[in-house]
């Protein structure tokens, strides 16, 4: 009769040889297809993809452990500022572990996030070369912000404490300036944020605002991968008006930090620098204002002057004036009394005329031709003979 082994025989000699051959723990790369936790434990599907055709050409199971998920967890998202998710590469230290009950597994004791951070790394700076070789990467950049910008969309969580603490801000600013914003809600933490923030800015496109703003507050620092995908980045970037980022991300630019028009730390920064603009804008034509006013003053101050210093000497040049033309009068008075023709009858000339013209000619005379005499005293008439 054969030999038969159970089940449970059968799974605990796999577990034996398992524990006899690879005692050791090993260095795995893989990238995460699913990540969960569950009551305090940590379970991964790993896979391994083919480089060329993305095929996948391996698979497994990992579990991370209560105890050493509440120490590796937090340091992880503390270095890279982000949390585990599918689609992340990762360095694993694991060891095997075989299960009569629940068969194989890799057991998780460690991951290296600096392994995680060059890849992720690695993905923004292909994300970065492809914005700069489709030439939108500084298209923000080139935006001018309107002098009154005071029309806002704002892309937040409707429940976001740093939706609130922007409003309030922009509300209660030190200067009365009134801003008219409208909130369109996002999702801003998790695997939905792309489309969300993308499907937001679909809604504003076609409506008049001076500007978008694009804040999150009071989620998870760690959970920022959203913010770094190609799509997002080139709708942000083809975005025909300014997009102001405050995501609070302090410890890395994502890439749509990089490619909006200005990037703020915080929600309240965004606020500060809208109520800061408009402070510059404003000061700007006040003080425009006072220089055109002090022209206008200085101005007017001349032309006082000059105007008062013609009125000071019209009358010297008027009373100059009339001597000169009595002066002008008086020489004209005297060359004609000179020429005056009954100064010249009473000398003893005479002036003969025909029909009214003075005869300075004979040959002006013809027989028969009647002519007048004029002496100092009295006319006598000729008939030329």
């Amino acid at each position: 009769m054969k030999e038969r082994l159970t089940l449970y025989e059968l799974n605990r000699l796999v577990r034996e040889v398992i524990e006899c051959e690879m005692p050791d723990e090993y260095w795995v790369e893989a990238e995460l297809s699913e990540c969960r936790e569950s009551r305090g434990h940590c379970y991964m599907e790993l896979i391994q993809k083919d480089e060329q055709t993305a095929t996948p050409i391996a698979r497994a199971s990992a579990k991370c452990w209560a105890s050493k998920w509440m120490i590796i967890r937090p340091y992880f998202e503390r270095t890279t500022s982000q949390t585990l998710h599918a689609g992340m590469k990762v360095l694993l230290k694991v060891c095997a572990q075989f299960h009569e009950a629940y068969g194989f597994s890799w057991i998780v004791t460690d991951i290296d996030p600096t392994y995680t951070l060059g890849d992720m790394a690695r993905k923004r700076q292909e994300i970065v070369r492809q914005l700069k070789a489709e030439g939108v990467f500084d298209l923000q950049k080139e935006l001018k912000l309107p002098l009154f910008c005071q029309h806002i969309a704002v892309i937040s969580s409707e429940t976001a404490a740093g939706y609130g603490d922007f409003c309030n801000q922009l509300a209660d600013n030190p200067y009365g300036f009134l801003f008219h914003t409208q909130l369109f809600p996002a999702i801003m933490q998790g695997e939905g944020v792309e489309q969300s923030i993308i499907n937001a800015l679909e809604r504003i496109y076609n409506a008049q605002f001076d500007c978008v703003v694009i804040i999150r507050g009071g989620g998870a620092t760690s959970d920022m991968s959203g913010f770094d995908t190609l799509a997002l980045a080139e709708n942000v970037a083809n975005f025909p008006i300014p997009v102001i980022t405050g995501i609070g991300h302090d410890r890395d630019e994502s890439i749509l930090d990089m490619v909006s028009h200005l990037r703020v730390k915080t929600p309240t920064a965004a606020a500060a620098f809208l109520i800061s603009h408009l402070k510059e804008v404003i000061d700007a034509i006040d003080d425009a204002q006072n220089r055109l006013t002090r022209y206008a003053q200085q101005k007017f101050s001349i032309l006082h002057a000059q105007f008062s210093m013609i009125e000071e000497r019209l009358p010297m040049l008027a009373e100059r004036r009339m001597t000169q033309e009595r002066h002008r009068l008086q020489l004209i008075e005297e060359k004609t009394k000179v020429l005056d023709p009954t100064l010249l009858l009473r000398r003893g000339y005479s002036m003969t005329m025909k029909n009214g013209k003075i005869v300075r000619d004979a040959k002006q005379l013809q027989t028969g031709d009647e002519i007048e005499t004029r002496l100092a005293n009295g006319i006598v008439r000729s008939t030329v003979k």
